[in-house]
């Protein structure tokens, strides 16, 4: 009996709460470690105060990315969401906001990160030692992800549960031994310390803390059961950074107080402050005594690792951000050009990668986090916006999750924390570029490049301003028909064998199964899982073609789209779904350090819902065709008939 299946050729669906979580987590919580430093330079005393009311705005601006990315699961966050609510025009002004917020995010990652190692060498707290060193850190990161960069899930799960940790183990040792809520209230001196003006901007700063909230917007292609794996994410994520926002900033003002209009949390490190690294401040004036060194290097060395992996996710955003532009005409082709051996987005990375830099050389993180606050803020209201059109616009389009609060009028409901985000957001951008001069010149160069871009790029190919053109493949319709107790035959990538469909040939013979093939394609971490990859995608379906020539009309076979590291998981799926008695994968060839399977192997191996034959393809010297050795054989066949 055979079924017609559906065709699996664009996204793997593998991330759950935990992981699209502690990613989230891990970009969010790590901007704690510069943020808490940058606020207090304008608001001093002021600085929990400043937190939470950014943390409300925060409160309201997740339950917008979590409505609107339910709705609309796909990578590009708010200028998806301003394409489905407005028009391409303004979702490629939001585009280039977001492409500000991740250079921003690289460069002020980057620019933190060697004063965490100030611990192990003291001239990295001043310049231009630590400059050097984080236009180094750029660079490097940058060609790497030109090679190729591999998003390590589990690393991100252990460094997120650790940073958190670390930073509840802070808060609980300074609720102990240092907080005192006479010496928060003796810190204020509020119009003189802080002034009106630097507490106004203290707060689109202080939005910083939430750097990184649409990672779970750009990763929802990727979720499984997208409508409640994303809120749970989410919520994850904010009772997470809110805990700590809401309560380190008091802990960090009572370790060091406001003392004749200043506080050595706000002043630079060549000065004997703590601006640049706050989080080391506040162990250095918790008391520990003799456990002092031990934490500081510790929180030192964690800081420097959580903004290395923060910086290298920003590049990541930018690589996926840009070539997302480039497939709806919003940015030049040869910026979304792919590395012809790599198959990353080098030009765009290297043309951003320098933009980050360049903002480095100043060497002043104020001007970062002001910067940040721009496109940051110009983005969540764009967002907010979208949220509130669409509830006119498409009333009736399913929304998997609808945030808290809403009044209905004329027969709409009106979102009124997405109307109160909106408001704060937006304010927040105008006080930003109101009252820095310097805010308002670079965002606005910034923004007049890209629609400049833009319009010059749309009119020369005779393309609509507000229409959306999207550079789309047609993709042949491949046979998906599939007999359950079937064969399956796996490919990875391009290293198809014939050996592979004979063995599965001969087995299917015996009694009348279907063979059925899946070629995994893997997709780099630098664009977006359901990136255009003509030449894979090409060899993929000769590969489908190829076995069909060789095994006849019982051959029927797909191909999918994984990350790196992912197939195993995907290849186990797939032959529980089609219920196939075994399966048949040759391993990969094999690198000195490797293991004699592969991690893939390895992976189908110890799941095995499955017998598992492992075919050895023929030697170089012309080895004879033939079934696996037998070596190798009995362990997989073994291992299997053990279960």
């Amino acid at each position: 009996m055979a079924e017609r299946r559906p065709k699996h050729q664009g996204l793997e669906r593998v991330l759950g709460t935990g992981a699209l979580a502690s990613t989230a987590y891990g970009n969010v919580g790590s901007s704690i470690y510069y943020a808490l430093g940058l606020v207090a330079v304008f608001a001093l005393g002021m600085t929990p105060v400043v937190f939470l009311i950014a943390g409300l705005i925060f409160l309201a601006t997740a339950a917008t990315y979590t409505e609107a990315t339910t709705m609309f699961p796909e990578a590009g966050g708010s200028s998806s969401f301003a394409r489905r609510a407005f028009n391409e025009f303004w979702s490629a002004v939001t585009a280039w906001g977001q492409m500000l917020n991740y250079i921003i995010t690289v460069a002020i990652s980057a620019f933190f990160l060697p004063h965490y190692l100030g611990v192990l060498w003291e001239p990295l707290l001043t310049p231009p030692e630590d400059v050097l060193v984080a236009i180094g850190v750029v660079v490097v990161l940058a060609a790497i992800n030109v090679r190729g960069v591999k998003e390590a899930a589990t690393l991100n799960v252990v460094l997120a549960i650790a940073d958190f940790l670390t930073q509840v183990a802070l808060v609980a040792l300074g609720v102990i031994l240092v907080l005192s809520p006479e010496t928060l209230v003796a810190n204020v001196d509020f119009g003189t310390a802080p002034t009106l003006e630097n507490f106004l901007i203290a707060i689109p700063v202080g939005m910083v803390a939430f750097t990184g909230i649409d990672t779970v917007s750009n990763m929802a292609e990727e979720a499984r059961d997208q409508g409640r794996t994303i809120p749970r994410a989410m919520r994850v994520v904010v009772v997470a950074v809110m805990s700590i926002s809401l309560t380190l900033p008091a802990v960090a003002l009572s370790a060091m107080p406001v003392e004749d209009g200043r506080t050595v949390l706000a002043v630079p490190p060549e000065e004997g402050g703590f601006a640049d690294n706050p989080v080391a401040g506040v162990v250095q004036n918790l008391g520990l005594g003799s456990l002092e060194p031990v934490a500081e290097l510790y929180v030192g060395l964690l800081a420097a690792t959580i903004l290395l992996v923060a910086t290298n996710a920003g590049l990541i955003g930018l690589s996926r951000l840009s070539y997302s532009m480039g497939q709806y005409r919003q940015l030049p082709e040869r910026i979304r050009r792919l590395h012809p051996r790599f198959r990353t987005p080098y030009v765009a990375i290297i043309v951003f990668g320098v933009v980050a830099c360049l903002t480095l050389v100043p060497g002043r993180a104020e001007f970062l986090g002001t910067v940040y606050a721009f496109g940051a803020m110009l983005s969540f209201t764009v967002a907010h916006l979208a949220v509130i059109a669409l509830r006119f616009k498409e009333p009736d389009i399913e929304r998997p999750f609808r945030g808290p609060g809403n009044v209905r009028v004329r027969g709409v409901d009106v979102p009124l924390f997405a109307v109160f985000g909106a408001a704060g957001t937006g304010t927040a951008f105008v006080v930003v570029t109101v009252l820095n001069l310097e805010t308002l010149v670079a965002g606005g160069v910034w923004l007049s490049i890209g629609i400049a871009t833009y319009l010059v790029y749309r009119r020369r190919h005779g393309l609509s301003l507000i229409e959306t053109t999207k550079i789309v493949l047609p993709k042949p319709i491949v046979e998906h028909e599939v007999e359950y107790e079937s064969i399956l035959v796996v490919v990875e990538d391009d290293a198809y064998h014939p050996e592979d469909v004979s063995t599965a040939f001969k087995l299917a013979a015996r009694r009348r199964r279907g063979i059925h093939v899946l070629v995994t394609v893997t997709v780099p971490a630098n664009i977006p899982i359901d990136a255009s990859m003509p030449e894979q995608e090409a060899r993929a379906r000769q590969t489908i073609a190829a076995a069909r020539e060789l095994g006849g009309r019982r051959v029927t076979g797909h191909w999918e789209k994984v990350r790196r590291g992912e197939a195993g998981r995907r290849i186990v799926a797939e032959a529980r779904e089609i219920r196939a008695r075994a399966i048949v994968m040759s391993p990969p060839p094999r690198r000195t350090g490797s293991s004699i399977f592969g991690r893939t192997l390895e992976y189908v191996l110890a799941e095995r819902p499955c017998r598992v034959i492992i075919e050895s393809p023929p030697a170089r010297d012309g080895a004879a065709d033939g079934p696996a050795r037998s070596g190798e054989r009995s362990l997989a066949e073994g291992a299997a008939a053990g279960r």
